[in-house]
C-alpha cells in the first residue's frame, strides 16, 4: 500500500516540520527549486545549493543543510534538472534491458510495460504532461514520493517506479487489466467508487490505447511501426480485444 509521505525539517535552516514540508517534497520530486511564497520563509540561491535529501524505508523525506547520514542525497535545483533533460536519451539496448529486468522482477509482461511508455510518454525520457506527471512512465510527483523514486527522469528509476505500480494496481484490482490501467490512469479510487472503468472519456480512450499498443506489440513482427503508425488507425482497430471492466470479487 503505498501512503502519502511525511516530511522532516527538523534542523533545516531554522525550520521545524510544517505542513509546508509536502510542498516542498513534490517540488523536489520534480525537480524545482525551493520557493520562498511556499515555504514563507525567503530561501536564498546559495543556501538552496546546500540542501539534502533522503527518502526513508516508511516514505518520510528528510531535508537538511548539514547531512550527517550517507542517505542523504545533493538536492539539485530546477536549473540543474532542466539541463540535464534536455541532454538526456535511452538507447534502445538499455531500454530494453531495464524493461526486461523491472518486468521480471513484479512479474509483468514486457510488452506491457512497453504499452504503458508508448502511451504515456511515446519513449520520451522527459516528457511532462499539463499536469506535472513525469518521465517515461508518466509518475506524479506524489506517486514518486510514495514509490520511493528519487529522479522521475532517470529512465532506471522511472520504469523501476511505474511498474512496481503497476503491479500494486493489478494485484489491488485482482489481476483486471483494464481497471488497473484505468485506476493508473484516473486514479484507484475512481475505480473503486464506480466498480468498473470510470465514465470519463479520457480514461476510457486510455485504456484502450494501452491494450491496443499491448496488442500489436505482442502481435508485430517489427515494433518500430508503433513510431509511426496512429494506434487508431484502421489495422489496430480491426485487432481483436475484448476484456472484463468489473472488478472480480
Amino acid at each position: 500500500m503505498f501512503q502519502k509521505p511525511s516530511i522532516s525539517l527538523s534542523g533545516f535552516l531554522g525550520l521545524g516540520p510544517s505542513r509546508s514540508g509536502l510542498g516542498i517534497a513534490l517540488l523536489a520530486v520534480a525537480g524545482l527549486a525551493l520557493s520562498a511564497p511556499l515555504l514563507g520563509t525567503p530561501i536564498p540561491a546559495a543556501a538552496a545549493d546546500g540542501v539534502y535529501v533522503y527518502v526513508d524505508g516508511e516514505g518520510t523525506m528528510h531535508f537538511t543543510n548539514t547531512p550527517n547520514d550517507a542517505r542523504f542525497k545533493k538536492f539539485r535545483p530546477k536549473a540543474t534538472i532542466q539541463r540535464q533533460r534536455q541532454r538526456q536519451t535511452i538507447a534502445r539496448p538499455e531500454l530494453d534491458a531495464t524493461i526486461a529486468k523491472h518486468s521480471r522482477q513484479h512479474r509483468l509482461d514486457p510488452a506491457l510495460i512497453r504499452a504503458v511508455i508508448k502511451a504515456e510518454s511515446d519513449f520520451d525520457p522527459s516528457a511532462v504532461s499539463r499536469a506535472g506527471a513525469m518521465g517515461l512512465m508518466q509518475l506524479m510527483p506524489h506517486t514518486a514520493v510514495s514509490l520511493n523514486v528519487r529522479d522521475a527522469y532517470n529512465p532506471e528509476e522511472n520504469i523501476g517506479g511505474g511498474t512496481r505500480y503497476l503491479r500494486y494496481l493489478l494485484d489491488r484490482f485482482n489481476g483486471n487489466l483494464p481497471l488497473a490501467l484505468a485506476a493508473y490512469n484516473a486514479g484507484e479510487n475512481r475505480v473503486e467508487r464506480y466498480r468498473g472503468l470510470p465514465p470519463i472519456d479520457e480514461t476510457r480512450h486510455y485504456v484502450a490505447k494501452v491494450m491496443r499498443f499491448y496488442h500489436a506489440f505482442l502481435t508485430s513482427e517489427s515494433e518500430s511501426l508503433l513510431r509511426t503508425v496512429n494506434p487508431l488507425s484502421a489495422s489496430f482497430r480491426s485487432a481483436p480485444l475484448v476484456f472484463s471492466t468489473t472488478p472480480s470479487r
